[in-house]
Formats: structure tokens, sequence, C-alpha cells
């Protein structure tokens, strides 16, 4: 069982996720256990994006498990993907900075270690999607590069 911890409105929350079997899989928050379905069967690992992660805020609420949405390539939008679940460190970058790619936007530490996070082309920041303290999952788009 993978075990998280995520501070959502001021409120700390224990997320663990367990098993998946077919469609459904365990989760437990703050030791309430769920049977949470999600949309198509898992094939190895689910994500649970941020914004669906806010719904654990009410004990009752079930979260959503949604893997993240593909990155647009080329001149449009792309999203700055987690490479792994961690915790937001620091933030480098400010909506409307000019980035270029390889430049370290974002620190996130995970297992126990500093990792850059850096610009995977060049553009200008249009969003960013998390905040210092943040806890994150692996595909979770951090910011946004258009």
């Amino acid at each position: 069982m993978k075990e998280y911890k995520y501070k959502i409105n001021g409120n700390q929350y224990k997320v663990a996720v367990g098993d998946i079997d077919d469609n459904i899989v365990q989760v437990e928050v703050n030791g309430t256990p769920f049977k949470v379905e999600i949309d198509k069967p898992a094939k190895e690992a689910v994500t649970v994006s941020r914004p669906a992660a806010r719904t654990a805020a009410k004990p009752a609420a079930k979260p959503a498990a949604k893997p993240a949405a593909a990155a647009a390539t080329g001149g449009r939008k792309s999203g700055v993907k987690s490479p792994l679940p961690g915790v937001v460190l620091d933030i480098k970058a400010a909506v409307g900075d000019v980035v270029k790619r390889g430049q370290t936007v974002l620190i996130l530490e995970a297992m126990k270690m500093e990792n850059n996070i850096n610009a995977d082309k060049d553009g200008t920041i249009t969003a960013i999607n998390v905040n210092k303290g943040d806890s994150v999952m692996e595909g979770t788009d951090l910011l946004i590069i258009e």
C-alpha cells in the first residue's frame, strides 16, 4: 500500500492507495476505507491528479483516480510533469516568465532527495498548478509552458 500525506485547505489527510482489482481501487483516507471505482480498468498504476485529490476534503467523498491528460506538443501548451511522487520545495519561476529548455523551474523533494525539475521546451509559463509544500503524484502537471 502506498501512503501519501496531503494538506488541503489547511487540513492534513493521510491517504493510502492499496490493491487495484479491475476498476476498483482500495483507498484509505485518515483511516477510513473506501472502494473507489475508476472509469477504465487500471493497467499498471493509478495517477491521482491534483484537482481530484481535493475532493478528499470531505471524508465521505471518494477521491477520483484519473490518469493525467497527455501533453500537447509543438508550439502549443504543454505541462511540465512530475517525474515521481514528492513534495514541492521551491518554485523557481512565475507566471509570465520566459524560460528556456533545460532551465530549472521547480524543486521537488522525493525519496529524501532534492530533484531539479526543468522546462521541457522554450516558452512562457502560463500557469503554475502547485504551491510550495504541496504533495504531488507522478505524472501531475506542475506548470504549463506555452
